[in-house]
């Protein structure tokens, strides 16, 4: 979020509908060879009029945009559609492109080069090869929420629907060439790190506080920005962050996840505040639950982390509907929500989507060049190409 909202100021704070902001990291290609490019320093000067939106990523074939805070998901929207036109353009005019994929299709490079910052020196020096597979790209959703006792309770809650998300947005079946089996190869990459994957469940701040701050005496943690659970409280913003999800293929589907984990986010406070501590689970079963969900995504089938039964992941989503449904409609935007997840399922996942475009001549080259003309998707029909 690049307009930042004043913590200590809980006036601005909407309960019913909080602001939210996305955050998408995109990988600058060759469109002539559609390999990865090192090449983000010279995308983001020519993306100068996106000022603070945009910024460097750990490594050079990474940019990162972001949204400012909003309160109405179509305003948001328009928003992700301009910033990844400005983005697409700024690479355009230096004969580049940028793709919205959670991995590199071609020309990985291992070790990547890595963007000159002292902080990304310690970083080497702690977690070493580990960044390797660094080239890796998410989307991630802050949603408005000063307090950080709630924030860490409201986590608890959101826990079990982290592996629906996953399959919903999975957009990483390549890997330098190769399709890799999973619809989420970057969950399985990201999932290495020492504190990364589903934050545990905490009773309080206290003891988040308490075992971050053991983590970082111990050495694991290099500063608070790596604590790389897929929710956290924000740093550096008064805000949830929920960074499960490999970046969204469009803007559309973008929308949609920032209104679902929204939603999330209100009802879970809602029990927060009415005393719910929230479900316990197994931290095996969520884990397990991750994995069915990054390898079989959209179009297989998930385990409930509340029931362990394993399920169609659109039965899944359903759930996920209901249990979010009446805040959706407090804030107006169930109808959308609805009317989406349904045009989501019928066009399968990003990851499915990119499958077509390669098993149409077996040519990964095609995936990428898929992926160019989908950043942009003015109407919604990339969701449908």
């Amino acid at each position: 979020m690049t307009a930042t909202v004043d913590s200590s100021d809980s006036s601005t704070f909407d309960a019913l509908c909080p602001l939210v902001g996305v955050e998408e990291e995109y990988l600058v290609v060759d469109p002539s060879t559609r390999a990865v490019a090192p090449e983000a320093a010279a995308v983001l000067e020519r993306a100068a009029e996106l000022g603070e939106q945009v910024s460097t990523e750990i490594t050079r074939f990474q940019v990162e945009a972001k949204t400012p805070p909003c309160a109405d998901i179509s305003e948001l929207e328009g928003r992700l559609r301009r910033m990844r036109s400005a983005m697409a353009a700024a690479a355009r005019t230096g004969g580049l492109a940028v793709i919205a994929s959670g991995t590199p299709v071609l020309g990985e490079i291992v070790p990547p080069p890595i963007t000159d910052h002292p902080r990304y020196e310690v970083g080497i020096g702690t977690y070493r090869a580990l960044h390797d597979e660094q080239s890796i790209c998410a989307g991630h959703v802050h949603v408005h929420l000063p307090d950080r006792e709630r924030a860490v309770l409201v986590s608890n809650h959101l826990r079990p629907w982290l592996p629906v998300l996953i399959a919903l947005m999975a957009n990483s079946p390549f890997w330098a060439g190769r399709d890799t089996g999973y619809a989420s190869w970057r969950t399985l990459s990201w999932g290495k790190w020492p504190v990364a994957g589903p934050p545990p469940y905490f009773a309080s701040l206290a003891e988040f506080e308490e075992l971050t701050g053991t983590l970082t005496e111990a050495g694991v943690l290099v500063d608070p920005g790596t604590i790389f659970w897929d929710i956290r409280p924000s740093a550096r913003l008064p805000t949830l962050e929920i960074r499960v999800t490999d970046v969204p293929a469009t803007a559309e589907e973008s929308a949609l996840l920032a209104a679902v984990v929204r939603a999330l986010v209100v009802v879970s406070l809602e029990r927060v505040d009415a005393g719910d501590p929230g479900p316990r689970l197994s931290a095996e079963l969520l884990r397990a639950a991750y994995w069915q969900a990054a390898r079989d995504g959209l179009e297989g089938r998930g385990i409930d982390p509340l029931t362990g039964r394993l399920v169609p992941a659109t039965e899944l989503c359903e759930a996920l509907l209901r249990h979010i449904g009446p805040s959706l409609e407090r804030t107006g935007d169930l109808e959308t929500v609805t009317v989406r997840l349904k045009r989501l399922r019928a066009a399968g996942s990003g990851a499915a989507r990119q499958r077509a475009a390669h098993d149409r001549r077996g040519r990964p080259a095609d995936v990428v060049d898929h992926l160019i003309e989908r950043l942009v998707d003015q109407d919604g029909s990339g969701m449908w190409g």
